[in-house]
Parts: C-alpha cells; sequence; structure tokens
C-alpha cells in the first residue's frame, strides 16, 4: 500500500500572508489618520472663521474636491498596476474643450459628456497600448503623450475661450447645483468612487492588479493577462479624466487652452498621499480621494485662517514627501517581517 504524504503548504505562502496583513493594517491606519488630519483641520479652521462651514462652505469644499476625487480614483488604478498616467491633465483639458465647442454648436449635455468621455478613453487606450504592448516605460510614453496632446490642445484651441454665457443653462445649474450641501457633481464622484472600490475587491481581474503590481514577473508566470489588466487601467484612467473635463466646464463654465496644465502633478500627489504606493501592489481608491479632499481642502482652509495661498504648493510638497518616506518605512517593514517569517519557517 502506497501511503502519500499530504502536502505541506509552501514556506512562502505564511510569509505571504504575514506580509499582506500587516501592509493592511498599516494603510487603513494611514487612511484613518488622513481622514483624523482633515477633520482637525478643518476644526481650527471653523473655530477661527465660524462661517467657514456654512452651507455654501461645505458645498465649496465638496465642488473643490469633486475633480480631482475623480481623477485620483482613475490615477490609483493605473499606479496600483505599477505604473502611472502623467496625461490626466492635458486630457481632462481637451476633453472639456470638445464638450464645450459642441455645447455651444446647440448639441445636448449628455452627449457633450459622452464625447468627453470617449475622447479620455481613447487617450487612454493610446496609453495603454504604448505601455502594455509596446513595452515602453509608463514614465515616458505618458510625458510624451501629456506635451502631444497639450500641443493639439494649444493649436485646436487657439486664442479661442469657452465661457458660461455660451453654454446652456441647464448644464450650468447641474454644475452649481445639488441636495441641500451636497453637489450632483459630488454624488457622480462618490457613485464612480464606490464602483470603482467594489471593482477592485471583488472581481478577479480587479485583484489581479494589485498581483501585477506587487511582481509584474510573478503576476505572467501565475497567468494573470498583464498586458490586457495595463491596458484596462489606463482605459479606465482616460474615462474618468475625460468626465473630469465635463465636470470641470460644469464646474466653472470657463475652458481654454492652458485649461487642465500643471493637474497631473495635483493628482499623483493626491494618489501617493491617500496611501497608494507608487511602487504599485498596494493602497486603495478610498485612500487616493482622502488624499484629494485633503489636498484640495487646503486651498480653502489657508485663505480661511488668514495665510497666503503661497504656502498650497509648499504644503503639498511637504505632504508628498512625507507620504514617500511613509512608504519606505512600510517596505523595510514588510521586507524585514518577511525575511524573519521565512527563517521561522525553513
Amino acid at each position: 500500500m502506497t501511503v502519500t504524504a499530504p502536502n505541506p503548504a509552501p514556506a512562502a505562502e505564511v510569509p505571504k500572508a504575514g506580509a499582506t496583513r500587516l501592509v493592511d493594517r498599516v494603510f487603513k491606519m494611514r487612511e484613518l489618520a488622513i481622514l483624523v488630519v482633515f477633520l482637525v483641520m478643518i476644526a481650527v479652521t471653523q473655530a477661527g472663521n465660524s462661517e467657514f462651514l456654512s452651507e455654501q462652505g461645505i458645498k465649496d469644499l465638496l465642488l473643490n474636491a469633486t475633480i480631482l476625487v475623480l481623477v485620483a480614483t482613475g490615477q490609483s488604478l493605473v499606479v496600483i498596476s505599477r505604473n502611472v498616467d502623467l496625461s490626466v491633465g492635458s486630457t481632462l483639458g481637451i476633453s472639456a474643450f470638445a464638450a464645450g465647442l459642441y455645447l455651444q454648436g446647440g448639441g445636448s449635455s449628455f452627449v457633450a459628456i459622452l464625447l468627453a468621455v470617449l475622447m479620455g478613453v481613447g487617450f487612454g487606450l493610446l496609453n495603454g497600448l504604448l505601455v502594455s504592448f509596446g513595452q515602453v516605460p509608463a514614465l515616458v510614453v505618458t510625458l510624451g503623450t501629456m506635451y502631444i496632446i497639450r500641443g493639439i490642445d494649444s493649436i485646436w484651441v487657439g486664442s479661442r475661450q469657452i465661457t458660461a454665457a455660451g453654454l446652456p443653462d441647464g448644464f450650468i445649474d447641474f454644475g452649481s447645483g445639488g441636495i441641500w450641501a451636497v453637489p450632483y457633481l459630488a454624488l457622480i464622484a462618490v457613485a464612480v468612487l464606490v464602483a470603482t472600490a467594489y471593482y477592485l475587491k471583488h472581481y478577479g481581474s480587479g485583484r489581479e492588479l494589485y498581483a501585477l503590481g506587487s511582481s509584474p514577473e510573478a503576476a505572467r508566470l501565475a497567468g494573470i493577462p498583464v498586458r490586457k489588466r495595463i491596458l484596462t487601467a489606463y482605459t479606465f484612467c482616460g474615462g474618468l479624466a475625460g468626465l473630469a473635463g465635463a465636470m470641470y466646464l460644469a464646474r466653472f463654465g470657463n475652458v481654454d487652452s492652458s485649461t487642465g496644465n500643471g493637474y497631473e502633478m495635483t493628482v499623483v500627489s493626491a494618489v501617493v498621499v491617500g496611501g497608494v504606493v507608487f511602487t504599485g501592489g498596494s493602497g486603495s481608491v478610498y485612500g487616493a480621494a482622502l488624499g484629494a479632499l485633503l489636498l484640495t481642502s487646503i486651498n480653502s482652509v489657508l485663505p480661511a485662517l488668514g495665510v497666503s495661498s503661497v504656502w498650497v504648493l509648499a504644503i503639498n510638497g511637504i505632504l508628498l514627501i512625507l507620504a514617500i518616506a511613509v512608504d519606505r518605512v512600510v517596505a523595510l517593514r514588510v521586507a524585514s517581517a518577511l525575511k524573519k517569517r521565512n527563517a521561522r519557517h525553513g
């Protein structure tokens, strides 16, 4: 009689599970810390300026964060897969102008939004094809497409400008309207955020983005369609940048060739500050949204406290450096935990 010994679990699985739990705990604490900092900042500002949390004040806070939250949600998927998209600001700008030009010609609001989204999807698809199938580094590809899209935008727009006077009243009213202090645009952003978080957690293709970001080579060996996942992340990111362009148009009613300039750096900062590790594999869209809310709130908090707005960029830079430092500490902790568990399990 042949006796087959039970197959023991590979030693690497235990360390991996322990390390994963450690990372999850750290980043949940980080998201909580961001929320606490945000609430304390708001409380201090309210104490110094009693009008800060008026109905209009809350509405302005949410409106200011909405567009950044939306773009940061799409950027999170790309960064989780160990890539980056630096063209989101340019995509937002050209999509906003395309939607505005269509509306000025008497088009419907729904079709204008759809046009902006499809334009964003097209640029995202281009980035994804170059990164996944062209095997070109994401930083190089998206830096190039950022300038290409911006150049096309500058040539197309020229000295023209879209203003609220040339847009349908219903479209502008939707951009500034809401339910009490909660804008309609914020509700759309929250719906996209929740749906994206659900996808990442409950769908295999969403979880595979984390596996891809943790180790692209291991993901390939595990049979994960790496190119397809990267293409999906970039296409989704581009689509949300296009939607954000339409929302920008509804929010401000004013678009020119400079719209979206420099926005990509703010988006990346929000994502990293929110706990999405720049080297991929860790983080959540909720954290990215909190990072976006924190960064945009600083713009409102400083003037309310009588502090010069020139400090905004410096504070954003400090937060970004702190976030990267935390990521580095977490990486070292995980590496140490893996080494110890590997030693214990042979």
